[in-house]
Parts: C-alpha cells; sequence; structure tokens
C-alpha cells in the first residue's frame, strides 16, 4: 500500500536499479499515490463529466449511518452516507466529493485509523465493498459477492489497515476477514454465526492485536481470534456480575447461545477493546458498563475469556447510551440526551460536554490532529488530557464539529431523517423546494448550495406534493391529510385565506396551468379539485374553489395542464389506473360545479403510469402517455385518438413520470429531450420517439425507490426524491454525452436489428423476410396461376396476419392502432392515406407495437387465477363452457363461428371432423367441440394440450443454462 508522504523517499533515482526505477516511474504517475490531503478539494481540480447524467450534490444522509471525521484543522470535511452514495464534504468550501459506484443502498462504512483508506459496503443481491482513497477519491479496490445473499451489514479496518472485516446480513451470518490489498476472491478467514446469538450488526478488531476481534447483537457479545489458524468465536453468558454497590451474581462464559441478559443490564450496545489491559467493555441499555477479562488466545482446554467480570453502574449516566468509542486511554459515551462524556480505566468521570443542543448521538469520531492541555470542569486539580476535536452525528441527521478545548459544537449539517415525497423547482430561479414527511419545507439555491428559506407546518405533516406555478409567483403545497396551502415562495408564509381543506384524502398531485390563473389537485379519494384565481371587493387576487369531482374509480396517476388549439384558453386533464383519461369542461364550470368534458377509455389492459404535452415536432398536438407494459402511446390531443406506440426505456421497471425538457441552448444537440423516473432509476430520452433502444440513458438514483423529480427551468440539473433513503440527489445534464452515445447504436435500422433475435443475419430475420414475401403471394391469391408483380410492399390487410404469424397476437384494438399508425402517417405532409407498408417500416412497427418482454407464463398463470376457481387449495380451472362462454362474452368477443375455426385449427381437426361438427352446430350450438375440449381446463391443459405450449418439464430440459 503507497502512502502519498513516502513519495518524498524518491527525490533521486540514482543508484537504483532498473526495477526499482521502474518501479519509480510508475508510482510517481499514480494519482492516489501522489495525492496529499488537499489534493481532493484542490480548486484547480475541474471535472470533467462524461455521462448523460453525473451525480452533482446528495442533499440529505442516512442518519442511520455514522459520520466520521476526516479532516478537521485547516479544513472541515467529513464522510457521510446518503443513498447508495458515499459523500466527503468539505464544509470550509461547502463542496462535495461523491463515492459513486454502489448499486444498492449503502449499509455501513469504515475509515482506516490514519484516515486516508475508506471502505464502503451496500446491502442487497450482488452487493460490492469498495476501497476508497480519501485523498483523491479515487477506488483503489472492489470486492464482488463478498456475501452474495444479503450484503454486508457491518466492516472494520485492522489498525494496520492490511485486512477489513465484513459481517454478513444473511439469515445465518457469516463473518469474513479480507487481505484486500492483494487480488483475491476468497477471504483469509470466516466463520458463521447461530442464528440464536441474535443478529449481529457490529464489529470491530483490537486495536492492539489484528488477530481479536469482537462483535454484537442487542442479546450477545462474540469474541473472536485467528491465533490458532482459523477464525474463532466465543459467546458469553451473564451469570455473576458485580455492581457499584459491590453485589455479586453468578457470571460465566460459554460457546453455546445464551438466555437474554439481566434486566438490570439492559440490551448491550457497542463494545470495544480496552487500550491497554486485555479486555473487552460493553456499553449497555440501562447505562451500565461489563468488562470481561480476555485471555491471551483459544486453547483447546481452557475458555477465551475468564470468568471474572463485573458491571459499573456510574451515578452520572442517567440518559441511554447510544455510542461509545475509545480515544486516548479514555471511554466516551454519547447518550439519548446528546451529552458526550469521557470516562478513564476506572470509569471515573473526566470530562463532560453538555448543553450541545443534540438529540441521541449515533456516532462519535475524533480527530487525527490532537492538543495536549488540562482538565479543570470535572477534577479537583488540574489533570493532563489530550484534547481532540470530534465529530458527532444524531438520530435527526445533524453532523456537529466541537471544538474540545473551547467546548464550542459548529453545526455542519442540519438534515432531516424523514422520507422526502416533494419536490420542485422554481420556474425562472436556480431554486429547489423539497417537503417531507415531517412537514419540513426547505428551498435552497442549488447553485450556491445554501437554503434560502425554510418552514415547519406546526399544524400539517405528510408533505406529499409541491408545485410552483409558471411565473414563481406561487408555490403550492400538498398534504397527507388532505389540506392544500398556497405560499409565497419567498417567504414560505401563507395567507389563511389560502389554506383549503376540501379533501381529507392525501393530496397526491398539484399543478398549475399556464396562465397561472387555476391550479388543480389530485387526492387519494380518486378525486379532482380545482382552484380558479378570482379579484375579490378589494382588487386582491384570491384562490377560488371551483370544484371537485371524483372523475376515477381508481387511483389518479397523473394530471396535467394544457392550451386549446384554437385558442388560449386552458385545458385540464387527469389520467387515473381505471385507464380513463378525464377531460374538465374549465370554460363552462363554476363555483362548486366543476364540470366533466369527457372521459375516454385508452387502453385495454396496459395501465396507463403517466403523461405529457408532446413537443411540437409535427403540426399535429400530441398527448404522451406511458403504461406499464413498457409502451409511450401518442394519443392526438383533440380526437384522443391512438397515433402512435413506441417502445419505451425498459430498464427493470416502468416508466412512472415524464417531463419534457426545457430547449437546448446547445447548438450540437437536438431542440427536445425526455426525463424520466422508474421504479429506482432516472432518465433521458431523446426526440422524436421512434422505438431506437439507444436513444435513451437512465442509471440507479434511489435503490429503495424514487418518489418524484422535477427539472431545473434552464434544462440543467435533474432532481430525484427517495422515499425511505431521506435524500434528494441533484443530477447534472450532459446532452452531448447522451447524443454520442445514441450515435454508438448505429444508424438506419442498425438499433432495430439489435431487438430482433439473432440480429440481421439471425434465422428470425430470415423467417420475418420469408413471411413477408408470403403475404405478397397471399395478397395476390396463392391459387393464381397469373404472373406475379413483385414488389418490396404488402397492404396494411396483411399486417395483422404476418404480426401473428411472428409470435405477436395483438387484440382487434392493437390492430386498429397499427393501421391508422400507418394510415396516417403521411397525411399532414400529403393530405392522403399510407394504403401499404415496406419491410424496414414492418420491421419498426413490429418491434415497437410487439410485446416488450414476450409473453410469460406468469400472465397465464395470473389468467386462470382471475378467471378460474381457485380454492387457494388446488390449481385454478376452468369449466368447458366457462372458457367458450368468455371467449364469446367478454372483451372483444368472438362469434361462435369464430371460435369454432380457432379450435379446429388449434386441435389440428380435420376435414371430417370440421363437416360433423357444421352439423352439430344446427342442432349442437356452443357443444359442437365438447368431444375435442376436456370438459375441465387447467392452465396446463390450456397451454399444452389446446395452445401447444411445451410443458413445464419440457421447458425446464431444453432451457439453457443461466449464463
Amino acid at each position: 500500500m503507497a502512502e502519498a508522504e513516502g513519495k518524498e523517499e524518491f527525490g533521486d533515482d540514482t543508484g537504483l536499479g532498473e526495477a526499482e526505477a521502474e518501479l519509480v516511474q510508475r508510482t510517481r504517475k499514480s494519482q492516489v499515490y501522489s495525492a496529499t490531503r488537499e489534493t481532493l478539494f484542490s480548486k484547480k481540480t475541474t471535472q470533467t463529466r462524461t455521462h448523460a447524467l453525473s451525480l452533482d450534490w446528495v442533499f440529505g444522509r442516512n442518519p442511520e449511518l455514522p459520520a466520521f471525521s476526516l479532516q478537521d484543522h485547516d479544513e472541515l470535511v467529513v464522510l457521510y452516507a446518503g443513498a447508495h452514495a458515499g459523500v466527503i464534504y468539505n464544509h470550509t468550501s461547502n463542496s462535495q466529493h461523491i463515492l459513486q459506484g454502489h448499486c444498492h443502498p449503502i449499509s455501513c462504512m469504515c475509515v482506516s485509523e490514519d484516515g486516508r483508506w475508506i471502505a464502503t459496503a451496500d446491502i442487497g443481491l450482488k452487493s460490492t465493498v469498495m476501497i476508497w482513497d480519501s485523498y483523491s477519491g479515487i477506488p483503489v479496490h472492489t470486492m464482488f459477492d463478498c456475501h452474495p445473499k444479503k450484503g454486508v451489514i457491518a466492516m472494520a479496518f485492522s489498525s494496520d489497515t492490511k485486512h477489513l472485516v465484513t459481517l454478513g446480513a444473511e439469515e445465518v451470518q457469516l463473518v469474513c476477514i479480507w487481505d484486500w490489498t492483494h487480488e483475491t476472491e476468497k477471504p483469509l478467514w470466516f466463520t458463521e454465526l447461530n442464528p440464536d446469538y441474535g443478529f449481529h450488526d457490529y464489529i470491530i478488531f483490537n486495536p492492539n492485536d489484528s488477530s481479536q476481534l469482537l462483535s454484537r447483537s442487542e442479546s450477545q457479545v462474540l469474541f473472536y481470534s485467528t491465533a490458532r489458524g482459523i477464525l474463532q468465536h466465543s459467546a458469553l453468558m451473564l451469570n455473576q456480575m458485580t455492581n457499584a454497590a459491590g453485589s455479586e451474581y453468578d457470571a460465566d462464559i460459554i460457546a453455546q447461545p445464551s438466555p437474554e441478559p439481566s434486566a438490570a443490564v439492559g440490551t448491550f450496545g457497542h463494545s470495544v477493546f480496552h487500550w491497554r489491559e486485555p479486555q473487552v467493555v460493553t456499553a449497555t441499555t440501562g447505562g451500565s458498563f461489563v468488562v470481561w477479562n480476555v485471555m491471551n488466545d483459544f486453547a483447546a482446554d481452557q475458555d477465551v475469556l475468564d470468568k471474572r467480570f463485573w458491571v459499573t453502574d456510574p451515578h452520572k449516566h442517567t440518559k441511554k447510551i447510544t455510542a461509545f468509542t475509545v480515544t486516548d486511554s479514555c471511554f466516551v459515551t454519547g447518550d439519548s440526551g446528546g451529552n458526550i462524556t469521557f470516562y478513564n480505566e476506572q470509569f471515573i468521570l473526566l470530562n463532560m460536554y453538555t448543553g450541545l443542543h443534540l438529540d441521541a448521538i449515533v456516532s462519535i469520531t475524533f480527530s487525527k490532529e490532537c492538543t495536549e492541555g488540562y482538565l479543570q470542569h470535572y477534577t479537583l486539580t488540574p489533570t493532563p488530557f489530550i484534547f481532540r476535536n470530534f465529530v458527532v452525528s444524531t438520530c435527526s441527521s445533524k453532523v456537529v464539529h466541537v471544538n474540545a478545548q473551547k467546548r464550542s459544537p459548529q453545526l455542519l449539517l442540519d438534515e432531516d431523517s424523514e422520507p422526502v415525497h416533494a419536490v420542485a423547482c422554481h420556474p425562472k430561479q436556480p431554486a429547489v423546494a423539497m417537503g417531507n414527511h415531517r412537514g419540513v419545507l426547505k428551498v435552497w439555491d442549488y447553485d450556491s448550495k445554501v437554503i434560502v428559506c425554510s418552514r415547519v407546518f406546526e399544524t400539517e405533516r405528510l408533505i406529499q406534493c409541491l408545485s410552483f406555478d409558471p411565473q414563481g409567483s406561487y408555490l403550492a403545497v400538498g398534504f397527507g391529510s388532505g389540506a392544500v396551502h398556497i405560499l409565497n415562495p419567498k417567504t414560505l408564509q401563507s395567507d389563511p385565506e389560502e389554506c383549503f381543506h376540501f379533501s381529507k384524502a392525501g393530496i397526491h398531485h398539484i399543478t398549475f396551468s399556464t396562465d397561472s390563473k387555476y391550479f388543480a389537485t389530485a387526492d387519494a379519494g380518486k378525486a379532482v379539485t380545482v382552484f380558479w384565481l378570482q379579484t375579490d371587493k378589494g382588487g386582491l387576487p384570491r384562490w377560488m374553489h371551483l370544484g371537485r369531482y371524483q372523475s376515477h374509480y381508481k387511483p389518479i396517476t397523473d394530471l396535467l395542464f394544457g392550451v386549446h388549439l384554437d385558442s388560449p384558453l386552458p385545458r385540464l386533464l387527469s389520467l387515473g389506473m381505471d385507464r380513463r383519461l378525464v377531460e374538465y369542461d374549465l370554460e363552462n364550470s363554476d363555483i362548486d360545479n366543476l364540470l366533466i368534458l369527457s372521459s375516454e377509455r385508452i387502453e385495454q389492459s396496459a395501465v396507463p403510469m403517466c403523461m405529457t404535452w408532446y413537443p411540437p415536432l409535427s403540426a399535429e398536438q400530441f398527448l404522451l402517455v406511458a403504461s406499464d407494459q413498457y409502451k409511450m402511446k401518442l394519443l392526438n390531443s383533440t380526437t384522443k385518438m391512438c397515433r402512435k406506440t413506441l417502445l419505451g426505456p425498459t430498464y427493470g421497471s416502468p416508466i412512472r413520470k415524464v417531463v419534457v425538457l426545457p430547449v437546448s441552448k446547445e447548438p450540437q444537440t437536438n431542440s427536445y429531450y425526455l426525463a424520466f423516473i422508474t421504479e429506482d432509476k432516472v432518465g433521458l430520452q431523446i426526440l422524436p420517439l421512434d422505438g431506437n433502444p439507444y436513444k435513451s440513458n437512465a442509471l440507479i438514483c434511489h435503490p429503495t425507490g424514487a418518489s418524484t423529480f422535477t427539472c431545473s427551468y434552464d434544462g440543467r440539473f435533474i432532481f430525484t426524491a427517495g422515499r425511505s433513503d431521506c435524500t434528494v440527489l441533484a443530477w447534472e445534464i450532459n446532452l452531448n454525452a447522451l447524443e454520442a452515445a445514441a450515435a454508438l447504436g448505429g444508424k438506419d435500422l442498425e438499433p432495430y436489428y439489435s431487438l430482433l433475435e439473432g440480429g440481421r443475419d439471425g434465422k428470425f430475420f430470415r423467417e420475418m423476410e420469408e413471411f413477408f414475401f408470403f403475404c405478397q403471394i397471399r395478397h395476390q391469391s396463392i391459387d393464381s396461376m397469373e404472373k406475379r408483380k413483385v414488389s418490396n410492399k404488402i397492404p396494411l390487410s396483411e399486417v395483422p396476419s404476418l404480426m401473428r404469424a411472428l409470435g405477436c397476437f395483438p387484440t382487434e384494438q392493437e390492430i386498429e392502432d397499427m393501421q391508422n399508425e400507418v394510415k396516417f402517417s403521411k397525411y399532414e405532409e400529403t393530405a392522403k392515406y399510407v394504403t401499404d407498408i415496406d419491410l424496414e417500416e414492418f420491421i419498426k412497427l413490429y418491434v415497437n407495437h410487439r410485446p416488450a418482454f414476450g409473453i410469460s407464463i406468469d400472465e397465464l398463470i395470473q389468467a386462470f387465477h382471475v378467471l378460474g376457481d381457485d380454492d387457494h387449495k388446488r390449481a385454478p380451472a376452468l369449466q368447458r363452457h366457462e372458457l367458450l362462454e368468455v371467449l364469446q362474452a367478454r372483451g372483444e368477443h368472438m362469434t361462435e363461428e369464430e371460435v369454432a375455426e380457432c379450435f379446429t385449427t388449434l386441435l389440428g381437426l380435420n376435414e371430417d371432423d370440421e363437416e360433423e361438427e357444421e352439423e352439430e352446430k344446427e342442432g349442437g350450438g356452443e357443444y359442437s367441440l365438447q368431444c375435442a375440449i376436456p370438459e375441465v381446463i387447467s392452465m396446463e391443459t390450456f397451454t399444452g394440450h389446446i395452445l401447444g405450449f411445451p410443458s413445464s418439464a419440457e421447458r425446464r430440459s431444453t432451457s439453457s443454462p443461466p449464463k
């Protein structure tokens, strides 16, 4: 491991061997080797953005993880975690360096004794452990799948920083010790913990002996040793203890799980090793300390820990101990009252920091620099003492730096530890507002990274949504109680007359009209409420309640204002999970009388998730709607006709919200772009939409789920709000990088060929060509003997047959949408309908309209659970007459002749059978197929016997092994 200070040793290359000289040249070029404490936040350092989206700032932090002090004197620098990133924050220069590389929430962090090396780990499947150089911010080592089932819950460096111990979050926890300075995929030592020991979430090395470790759960402390060449551990049991009054109880150490400790002790907190004596000290929630004498190593015939120990109960501690550590021959505790207390090795009070105005302490970390002085406050005579400044983090996400000698606290971070569900950007200024579930509203200047104003709502909680009006004159706040407040954006104050309570259900959406004369809300009661700006008798503008209408029977997914084509009057639309698009008649509505203009079903099976107005890329005005089937549809804004269906971004979950970015001022880029979020990702999409998968880009923003997002008025930043991670992330946009990545996907049809199985040279494409030209022959009549007219196009009437031949089975409505898409594709330019389609156009049509991930067996199973008799004890099944009734009476119902024709084809009945069926139809009706169709139809029967799909066993036997 190369330390930065060591570079001065190589002042002259003379006298070195050839190998040594080569090593010198390599290390001099290394950014890690040459880095110093000043490197990371050097004023000369400029970051080059090479990605379409780059994480620029983290607002908030994870309150459950500690904050570490990295620098103290010249600059105040601390380390903490926010969502899936580590943050090195320089309070002096108000700047951040973000340690970005995890795909899951960061679950634990640790720092080496000298502060040079940082380790971060996440929790979840395919978790990673990353080691960073704190001087340069560069990752120097990454370990994949250390604990593949659940990830890492705790870890620590050894005192010499050579070893790293990781504690897994599995049901049967695994403890691993790694030599991370070497490339290795296996730990040096590992051991499994008995689940009866409880769930351990804390582990450390002995700073005086790296062969010893300890971990703890609420009910058990474990001691580990590698002295015998393997990792052994032993548990402790409280059978005897001695308290401050001298009362004795039984004590013992056992290798088996122990019962709960004594009620007098409480549950176990953090444990530490004594700095001089071979002892382990554990702080308990009862305000006591448990001390064990530790033997040197494991022996076959002796216990690891001596049976003699005591519990001391200092009277000074009246609060619950929440943090416990060691520094400079002192035990240091933090309690639930925000007090920091120093004890000597006899647990005599030496020093105490009170009046810091903090809540429960989560962590205490000390500066590497120190000052010698004398204690005077809590000792009879001045006592020599080593003063180290320290950083304290609390359960409410506050981070405070304390000057140990001056006893003065300095607030570094004052974040909130509540979920964030609301964020909105000012339409004309670099300001972003964010509100959390504690009723705290803050407005940040995202250029200078300072809070402009804030407010804590006393009577309301659960801020659910925020919205600025287009002029920036109002800020609307929606609460979980159903209340709506209209605030002054500069002061965040509101007039009591502009605090509305027209709903008891939580407000989920707020939006303003483009002229700022209307605003509307959508609540959890599936209703839309509209407010109208009017002038009162005194000439002052006042918001009036126009009306509330329960226009949907399922939750509302989006709410949108627009402008009519032939007039500047605003229009309002709402979109619901009931698949209905509702437009409201604002022009004819009156006070307390909101009217509906239209309500149309726009989907058959897909659930619409969000909508926005499509930019003016053509003469026709479109409404863009994204669904849970990874499709994006363009609807004519007037007729609501589906004019185009396109494959949307497929990044693990459907799009949940979309926003068109402001027009870019960069001459090298296109004019319009789309920003979106999925369940856990944020992304960009180049417009116009065409289904090209390379025109979109996304990355993980909040692994535990993103609640909403907003874009800055100038299109430079996207702000995403996490739900449970209590953070808002600012993402800088680089459109040139987005365009460059799209160009790598190829031109013309190359991106679409990549979406076909086998690509341009694959078997599927050859079959598509053959079917395409067969459709030409079919259209000209297969039995015709006349000379064929060879063409590169087929009529639109052949598109449904070609789609079905390729394994895509659209509904009649979807077929109509396909034909309309092609038919009207050039109508605005030529005023003529398109009646045929070539192979290239068909490939685009096929890629965009087929199911994004095909038809899965799970969908069929779900259908049988819905339609069949399911008593939860056996597999669901349909009676024969029920299946025929469903086909002929529900959805796009089929005629009896169509049902008979389909089953005849599927079951391979011969012509004689068909003639018998025709005879039976005259007198037998729907029972004409009773001989061929089983009376009881299970899912396996339907897929295997009727549809001809392979059985589950066949699919397993023919499936290839996972890669």
